[in-house]
């Protein structure tokens, strides 16, 4: 599943450019986003991040484009890799910024885990 965001003065750090706090949030989002999309009628909540690490500076004005993909699927949790990628609009071409990977649990009314049946 694909979604956009475009960096804005309100997203910069003390650098002038994207803040990773905020990178983060989106991929968080996005990645739910993927999760809730394919599998409803389950509630998701994150479990865990992999490794961190930020490829290069994103400027402002950049659009960035998240890629979720699942890359597994437990009994009651899955696993999303997210690829951010910025676009470059004068070459026509995207660079991979960041990428991780996101695992959800899904969880009942009463915040148990709760086990994901089949794929929607």
């Amino acid at each position: 599943m694909d979604n956009y965001h475009l960096v804005r003065p309100e997203h910069l750090n003390h650098h002038g450019t994207l803040f990773g706090g905020q990178l983060l949030s989106w991929v968080d989002e996005c990645a739910w986003m993927a999760a809730a999309s394919e599998f409803p009628g389950y509630s998701f909540v994150t479990r865990a991040m992999d490794k961190i690490e930020f490829n290069h500076p994103v400027n402002n004005g950049s659009i960035l484009r998240f890629n979720s993909t699942i890359k597994k699927v437990g009994k009651s949790s899955i696993t999303y890799l997210v690829e951010v990628l910025e676009g470059n609009q004068k070459q026509g071409n995207e660079t991979l910024a960041f990428s991780t990977t996101v695992t959800f649990v899904s969880v009942d009314s009463n915040g148990n885990k709760r086990e994901i049946i089949s794929i929607c």
